[in-house]
This record gives structure tokens, C-alpha cells and sequence, in this order.
């Protein structure tokens, strides 16, 4: 059987039979199963295309299977608290989780957590990378939501504390979901509210394109990959397709059913709580507490298909089938290290698991110089230096080799003098 080139996964929170299913998006039938606990929203995700992870619903771990074994034992992430969202970047160098107020950013060569940001006021409900990994957004109950850069985010000044680019603060009650376009620093971000209302941002500028007003709260939202429409999921169970196309389009609008592209798909009984579109955007997915994940034509508006669950839907979206998802007996190229839970430890770094941890991409560093490889290089140097060959054999040759040879004997001795008196000082009875 050939791949598919694109599936949907999705997870519930009854989890009776699995945790987390691969369906075929054109024909709806179940792939694969990743049995083993639950997932909690906002939590499935995909690193590097080789694990699948996703937080345990209420616990303080992370779930995380090789993406090809589905019947393994998962490995578990512990972290210091529940995990409310979880997201990897796309070139799979890091991972994001919010737990509670706190964002964790970790390292995933090598497990060490390099940030903790506690720019949010309440709890964290939404994380996204942008496409080239060098941006992210964060949400929360707080009704903000924060541009972070990578880069600033990642910094060596310890003292420092991080800060956002930009600092989206127009919603007047808390942010339930977030969506970045594409375009890397140039796409634009929709963020949906208990407000009623979804509104579009520059990333750029963090300067607000568009809010539209609903009559219900938003609990999802989605841009196709062209972004001439914005999808957004009611929790009266309706999904909303405005038109960013359209010639009456205004800064602030409130959502009308018209013949301009704005118009409304109907067929969940519950909170729209996921919404993914296609590659070629003709395909909607939305996941719903009715216990049901839908596909829809977006043209025609009419539900094609329905992928009934047993409880309430946690997550849903629709993927490329990473390469390794249909190969048995392929395995990762890179191991998952253990993940540190507190800045600045040891713990998770490889040293005493005995782990090799290989840094990727153009994050590469090299390994720091020990202090006897220091020593043994500055030893060539000098010996390179006194070497008669270097110098020939003239008079004045010999004069200056002399000399250094008695300025490295020198040396030698106050080194020599330094070291008898530190040893006296540290071995003298208190």
C-alpha cells in the first residue's frame, strides 16, 4: 500500500480504545492507532516526523510514541505541572509547552530547557511556531496574545528577561485558539475569543487587520493555505467561513451570510473545537464535542464525511504523512533524550544516562574546549615557538631561543610557586 500523501489524526478524551487515530483523508478509513492514556487540547503534535507527543488530559507528563511503532510502550515526558498546550517546530530543533502561566522552551537534542517565560498573567492556552521555526504565539485566559523571537528568547545573559516583539492585547475575554498563516516573520495570525469575536494580525507589526463579530463565542480558528478565508467554530456547533477577499471587507465588521464568500456550514450539535484545512484548501476538517470529526467540502458546504469517537474531541488536524509513519522497521534518526524540568541542571543533558546527544542543523556548536585540551594546545604552541628549526641557525637565533627558553623556565617556576601556595591554602587546618 503507497502512502498517503495526507492523513488526519485526532484524539478524544475518553481514549476507550486509543489515544490517538490516523485516518485516510480521501477515503476516511482508520490507519493507525497510538494506544496508551489520553491527550488534553492543543496538546498533538509531530517532531521532526519521527515521534508523535501529546499531554496527558490533567497529568504532568508527556506522551510520546515513535511515530512508525504504534503498538510500543510510549515513553513519558515528566514536567512540573499539566500541560495545557504543546507544540514542536516545524524544523524540530525545539518544543514548546504552556504549564499553567509559564511557556517551556526545550532544546530537543539534547533535553535541556533553555527558557522559561512568565510574561502571561493566567494560564496558557495556546501555542504556535511559524513556519520557519523562527518565530512563536502565545495565548492565554489573560485575553492576550504575545509574538515571541526565538532568537531573543534564546539568549546567554541569564539575567535578562526575555520579552515579546509584540503584545496583541484587543480581546476583552480569554483567547481559545490561534492560527499562524504562513510566510515565515510576514504571515498573518487569527486568534479567537469568548468575545465573539476573531481577529487578524500582522505579524510583522503586531498591528490588528481585521475583527470580526460573532453572535456566538469562538472556540476555533483556521486560515486555508491561500488565506482567502477565515473558518471559524462556534460553540453553538456552527462553523463560520468569512471572506477575506471581499470588496466591502472593513477593519471591524460584524458577520453577515451573503453571497461574497461569507457563509456558514452547519452539522455539529457542540462546541467546533478543532478546524484544519487541506493542502489544496478544498477540504475542511473540524472536530467537535459531539463526539465527531467532520469533513467538509468547502465549495459545496456539505459535510462528506463524519468519523464518529467516543467522547468528546480533543484534537484534530489534517497532515502530511511524515515518511516514516508507514515503515515498520524504520527507526528514528534521533534518539529522545531526557527532558530537564528546571533551568540550568544537569538532569536531561546526557552526562550520566550515558546518552550521545547530536545537535541538528544550524544550531549546530561545537564542543567546548576542556582545560587540558587547552593546556596540551598551548604546550605545541610553545614548543612550536622554541623549536631551533623554525629559526635557522644564525647567532642572533640561538640568542632569542635562549632567551625564551629562560622565560618559559620562568614561568614554569611561578606556576610552580602559585600552585604549592594554593595547595598550603586549601590543605592549612581551619
Amino acid at each position: 500500500m503507497s502512502a498517503p500523501m495526507e492523513v488526519v489524526l485526532s484524539s478524544d478524551s475518553a481514549s476507550q480504545l486509543w489515544n490517538v487515530t490516523v485516518f485516510d483523508l480521501q477515503s476516511g478509513s482508520s490507519l493507525l492507532s497510538y494506544r496508551g492514556g489520553n491527550s488534553s487540547a492543543r496538546t498533538l503534535t509531530v517532531l521532526s516526523g519521527e515521534y508523535l507527543l501529546s499531554a496527558q488530559l490533567g497529568k504532568n507528563f508527556i506522551n510520546v510514541w515513535e511515530i512508525q511503532r504504534k503498538d510500543q510502550l510510549q515513553q513519558k515526558v515528566v514536567c512540573p505541572g499539566v500541560v495545557t498546550c504543546l507544540t514542536a517546530a516545524p524544523n524540530g530543533l525545539f518544543l514548546l509547552a504552556g504549564i499553567a502561566e509559564a511557556i517551556y522552551l526545550w532544546e530537543v537534542s539534547t533535553g535541556k530547557l533553555l527558557a522559561v517565560l512568565t510574561r502571561h498573567y493566567q494560564d496558557v492556552t495556546c501555542l504556535k511556531f511559524t513556519d520557519d521555526s523562527n518565530h512563536f504565539v502565545s495565548a492565554g485566559k489573560d485575553n492576550l496574545a504575545l509574538v515571541w523571537s526565538l532568537s531573543s528568547v534564546i539568549q546567554l545573559d541569564l539575567n535578562h528577561n526575555p520579552e515579546p516583539c509584540h503584545i496583541l492585547s484587543r480581546h476583552s475575554l480569554p483567547i481559545t485558539d490561534l492560527h499562524c498563516g504562513l510566510m515565515g516573520a510576514q504571515a498573518r495570525i487569527a486568534t479567537a475569543s469568548l468575545d465573539q469575536t476573531v481577529k487578524l494580525w500582522e505579524l510583522s507589526s503586531g498591528e490588528m487587520l481585521l475583527s470580526v463579530l460573532f453572535d456566538v463565542e469562538i472556540m476555533s480558528v483556521t486560515l486555508d493555505p491561500c488565506e482567502y478565508f477565515l473558518f471559524c467554530g462556534g460553540s453553538d456547533g456552527n462553523i463560520f467561513q468569512v471572506s477575506l477577499c471581499s470588496q466591502t471587507l472593513s477593519r471591524d465588521k460584524s458577520f453577515q451570510s451573503d453571497n461574497e464568500g461569507n457563509q456558514i456550514f452547519k452539522g455539529h450539535r457542540n462546541h467546533v473545537t478543532c478546524l484544519s484545512v487541506s493542502m489544496d484548501g478544498t477540504v475542511l476538517l473540524s472536530g467537535s464535542h459531539d463526539e465527531t470529526v467532520r469533513l467538509w467540502d468547502i465549495k459545496s458546504k456539505q459535510s462528506i464525511r463524519c468519523l464518529t469517537h467516543k467522547g468528546p474531541v480533543t484534537n484534530a488536524v489534517i497532515m502530511s504523512a511524515p515518511a516514516n509513519m508507514f515503515l515498520p522497521d524504520s527507526r528514528p534518526a534521533l534518539l529522545m533524550p531526557r527532558f530537564s524540568r528546571h533551568l540550568h541542571s544537569s538532569e536531561g543533558e546526557g552526562g550520566e544516562s550515558g546518552d550521545v546527544s547530536v545537535r541538528i542543523g544550524l544550531f549546530t556548536q561545537e564542543k567546548e574546549e576542556t582545560y587540558l585540551q587547552k593546556v596540551d594546545r598551548l604546550n605545541s604552541l610553545m614548543n612550536a615557538v622554541t623549536d631551533k628549526s623554525v629559526f635557522g641557525d644564525g647567532e642572533n637565533t640561538k640568542v632569542r631561543v635562549a632567551e625564551l627558553e629562560e622565560e618559559v623556565q620562568t614561568l614554569k617556576k611561578i606556576n610552580k610557586d602559585l600552585y604549592d601556595f594554593s595547595s598550603q591554602l586549601l590543605l592549612k587546618p581551619t
